[in-house]
């Protein structure tokens, strides 16, 4: 027999409400932002640093959001899942934010390439999920790759 309670209190529900106020947040919040920059703003000297710090906040939220993700047992968690739905709002928000500094090939290469890496130390450290020579082989290339990018690319904004 399935006892249904009332929408309000299902944890789901209660994470979809969090997540609209905390979207509602930010957008009031984006009000305060160039939301057309112009041509001298794109890949300025002084916009670049800026972009690199909120991508560098998006791969930190998007880090906690999949981490969350591990620790909310499949959304049977209340706690470990509003997480989640903050933890990737706040990622994709910032996310948007740096596609007005930098092409969106650049940050998402970027942003998913430090996510992987990061989720894998957090899965050896707090999950205990263990990772072979090919593993790490890999995520050192995925290293490398953000590092070419970064150092060598004209793409990337200097």
């Amino acid at each position: 027999m399935v006892i249904l309670t009332s929408p309000a209190h299902h944890p789901i529900c209660q994470a979809v409400v969090t997540f609209l106020i905390f979207a509602q947040i930010l957008l009031a919040a984006k009000r305060n932002i160039v939301l057309n920059p112009s041509a001298s703003q794109l890949n300025s000297r002084h916009t670049l640093p800026k972009a690199y710090l909120i991508l560098l906040l998006a791969v930190i939220a998007e880090t906690i959001g999949t981490s969350a993700l591990q620790a909310s047992q499949q959304f049977s968690r209340f706690w470990p899942s509003v997480l989640v739905v903050v933890g990737y709002g706040v990622a994709f928000y910032l996310l948007g934010l740096t596609l007005k500094y930098m092409p969106v090939g650049i940050v998402y290469a970027i942003w998913s390439g430090l996510g992987i890496v990061l989720i894998a130390i957090i899965g050896f450290i707090v999950f205990g999920q263990r990772l072979d020579w090919p593993a790490v082989v890999g995520l050192a290339m995925i290293l490398t790759g953000i590092l070419v990018i970064h150092l060598f690319s004209n793409t990337a904004g200097h």
